[in-house]
């Protein structure tokens, strides 16, 4: 199986790891009402916002979070906007003067220091909420002041040591100090933690306490209701004390290493979430041993070997299941014991090695919403072709199969499909164009034949991604967009499609990833495409475009947003203006925290969108492409002239590929200051001169290759240019130095000063260029590097498997 690209997750509405809707505890409100707050309170958290970085902040809402007295005007109550402020919150912070605060929330700011003992002077505090603020160093004792406390949220930190004693918090009962990296000795028997026995939350998921057993004394938390210990570092057996927690309803042990019997959680009669999901169990598991979980409506028992007698149709276990997940659980065949549940609105059975036919009783269970049978070896259905449409299936992912033959019918309730990487034939079924709405179809990678269902265009209101890569389509790419479609993701390559870029595409508005490489159209470069504010990607590669890709009025070529453009392969032709590289988006790039581009506006899927790149020399296919992924790519056509020396404004430029075309003079000078870069190529052109010494100064450069040029002199001998193979160099006649065979016994070419002395009044005539369009932008080419503080680690190849979106 070709390397592929993970497009569609469902989700079965997991906690960290494991399905969950939210939270059952609710925070009361401490305060009556909100009235005119006391004038030195307000000058308080005035000089309180101007300690930090207050630039994130809406001003207008700084104050929204605010409640006071009704009788003495005293601030009771503060909940700060998020990412507001930014800074270190220090000892003598005007904060801890509001000494009447009962509820204070500065969640999802960054302070990035440590937790001021002085909050423990705030000693009436009921609720409080640092979460998610980057907080380092150890939780300070002085929390045992805070005796008041009945809710504490230190999670998403980076927290360590141990939880201080607290005594003196009798009334605590809600307690989350997940996502840190606290101690083992915070579960050490004696820990202050088992004396909260009042506590009804407990969440402790993902730190790394390694303890060589789950502590006996959970079972003093006996009023405990929720405990989360997901990814906890746990080994050892579940304790017999856990049958103390009669009050349980929802608990998750996932991603630890436990051994022994599972029997303790039996006992459990009040849950009705369990996640045990990657507990490395060494046996196969019987799910009988649950049966007395009458109460239970969702469990996570993925990534568990599963015994095959516990899968009959005879098993009485889980009848009031709503959403279960077995993925990864070595199953051959299909559990029968489903037939039976006909509460279930979930099922996730991917990454198993279920082969043969979906039987035909699945799809009458009368609450199945969601369906997930990803890589496994599924033929085809049972029952006709008809067989799906009076289904109540909404999310429906039958992806990395082997399904042959036309797709069936799909439900009515049907709103997002995934069945690629299969050999469904024929066309593209029509009758999917009769449904109530559709957010996502992706059909790629697989062998349907036909045109494009233009009555796509009936889901404006709801059509996130259509992805039809890889398959015989036919005819012109439809017109899929009117006035207000929701169209983000745009993928037909691939196909067999011809004549134009129809230009309804500007009725999508919102269309971020354009992707028609490897076709048979045949129009001019779409400069039109500029007027789609927030368009990333567009792919063009080897189809039949033609014609210049500078504007022929001269204005600017750049895109709003547009950071990858691979148009390589076509007929384009001409040479590029020295400005032709001002102001494009690759000299600045805005990550927003995703690793991936991607589309997670459903609740119940992520879209990744993966385009193939050609990189470092390599062809990679269907990559997920990473938000700092900055690439050009013009090989392969009939390009002519220099290179901009504009070249060098794309500081945040990973990839560059120009072979291929017909360019001349020198290699920019200014392609030092493309201090991320990676991949560039120039082979195959008719460039002269040397090659830039300064091109030394890019570290990260990992692939060169001026192949097959008019290149002379030496090969500058920096780490990053000699580390490359010959062919890298080879073809140019003058050239020489390591790693070519002939060595440089004289300077061949002229002196560096001579060869700026020739390109002078190019570089002045850019540079003017660059200054008529803003002043910062000549400034940025003189700053030199801007080494960047992360560096994304390069996916070449997925591999396709299923797998559940964290929370």
């Amino acid at each position: 199986m070709s390397a592929m690209r993970l497009p569609l997750i469902l989700l079965f509405v997991l906690l960290r790891s494991c399905i969950f809707a939210s939270s059952v505890f609710l925070i009361k409100n401490p305060v009556d009402g909100l009235v005119p707050c006391h004038p030195q309170h307000i000058q308080a958290l005035t000089q309180f916002k101007n300690e930090f970085d207050s630039s994130g902040c809406n001003q207008t809402d700084y104050f929204n979070g605010v409640w006071c007295d009704n009788t003495t005007g005293e601030v009771t109550r503060l909940k700060l906007p998020e990412g507001c402020l930014r800074g270190t919150l220090s000892s003598n912070s005007s904060l801890f003067s509001l000494d009447h605060l009962r509820y204070l929330d500065l969640s999802y700011n960054n302070f990035n220091s440590s937790v001021p003992s002085e909050i423990g002077n705030l000693n009436i505090l009921e609720v409080l909420i640092l979460s998610s603020n980057g907080f380092i160093g150890q939780i300070p004792s002085s929390f045992s002041n805070l005796s008041q406390l009945f809710f504490l949220d230190l999670s998403h930190n980076e927290l360590t040591g141990g939880f201080p004693l607290v005594q003196n918090q009798t009334k605590l009962n809600y307690l989350d100090i997940s996502y840190n990296h606290l101690s083992s000795k915070t579960l050490y028997p004696k820990s202050s933690l088992f004396m909260l026995h009042h506590l009804r939350y407990l969440d402790l998921a993902s730190n790394n306490f390694s303890f060589s057993s789950i502590p006996s004394e959970f079972g003093n938390l006996f009023r405990l209701e929720v405990l989360f210990l997901s990814s906890t570092g746990l080994t050892g057996q579940v304790p017999s004390s856990f049958s103390n927690l009669s009050r349980l309803t929802k608990l998750s042990l996932d991603h630890n290493e436990l051994t022994g019997t599972l029997e303790p959680i039996s006992k459990l009669t009040t849950l009705d979430f369990l996640c045990l999901s990657f507990l490395k169990i060494s046996y196969p598991f019987d799910l009988n041993l649950f049966s007395s979980l009458k109460s239970l409506l969702v469990l996570d028992f993925s990534g568990n070997s599963i015994s095959p007698d516990s899968l009959s149709s005879d098993s009485g276990i889980l009848l009031n299941l709503q959403k279960l997940d077995l993925s990864g659980c070595g199953i051959t065949q299909f559990p029968n014991f489903l037939k039976n549940l006909h509460n279930l609105e979930l099922i996730n059975l991917s990454n198993n090695n279920i082969s043969g036919k979906v039987p035909e009783w699945l799809w009458k269970l009368p609450r199945l919403s969601a369906l997930a049978l990803v890589n496994n070896s599924f033929t085809g259905f049972e029952g006709s072709v008809e067989l799906l449409v009076n289904s109540s299936i909404s999310f429906l992912d039958l992806a990395l199969n082997h399904f042959k033959g036309p797709f069936p019918n799909p439900p009515h309730s049907l709103k997002s499909l995934s069945a690629w990487n299969n050999s469904f034939t024929g066309n593209i079924p029509l009758s999917i164009c009769n449904r109530s709405s559709l957010d996502l179809l992706d059909l790629s990678y697989n062998k349907f034949t036909g045109s494009i269902p233009p009555c796509l265009s009936n889901f404006q209101s709801s059509l996130i991604a259509v992805n039809l890569r890889k398959n015989n389509l036919e005819g012109n790419l439809p017109d899929m967009c009117y006035d207000g479609a929701l169209l983000r993701t745009l993928d037909v390559g691939y196909n067999r499609l011809t004549g134009k870029l129809p230009r309804s595409l500007l009725n999508c508005s919102r269309l971020r990833f354009l992707s028609v490489d490897n076709n048979r159209i045949k129009d001019t470069f779409p400069f039109w495409l500029k007027a789609l504010p927030y368009l990333q990607a567009l792919t063009l590669r080897s189809n039949e475009f033609y014609g210049p890709i500078s504007p022929s009025d001269q204005g600017s070529f750049a895109f709003p947003e547009l950071r990858i453009l691979e148009i390589a392969y076509n007929n384009f032709s001409g040479s590029l203006p020295p400005d032709y590289f001002v102001n494009w988006k690759a000299s600045s790039l805005d990550e927003d925290g995703r690793l991936y581009m991607e589309d997670n506006s459903s609740a119940l899927y992520v879209y990744q969108d993966t385009i193939d790149l050609q990189y470092k020399g390599l062809k990679m296919e269907q990559a997920k492409i990473l938000t700092s992924y900055s690439t050009i790519d013009f090989s392969g056509n009939r390009l002519e002239g220099p290179i901009p020396e504009s070249i060098g404004l794309l500081k945040k430029l990973i990839a560059l590929n120009l072979s291929n075309n017909a360019f001349t003079g020198h290699i920019p000078l200014s392609l030092a200051n493309v201090t991320e870069l990676e991949s560039l190529d120039l082979s195959n052109n008719q460039l002269s001169g040397t090659i830039p010494k300064e091109l030394e100064k890019l570290s990260f450069l990992s692939y060169i290759s001026v192949a097959h040029n008019q290149l002379k002199g030496e090969i500058p001998q920096g780490t990053q240019i000699t580390s490359q193979p010959r062919s890298s160099f080879e073809g140019n006649a003058e050239l020489c130095d390591f790693p070519l065979k002939g060595s440089c016994f004289r300077t061949i070419a002229p002196p560096m000063q001579q060869q700026e002395q020739d390109k002078g009044e190019e570089v002045l005539n850019w540079k003017a260029v660059a200054i008529g369009y803003g002043p910062g932008l000549l400034l940025g080419l003189l700053l030199g590097q801007v080494m960047a503080s992360y560096r994304p680690e390069w996916l070449i190849k997925i591999t396709g498997l299923y797998k559940f979106r964290n929370r």
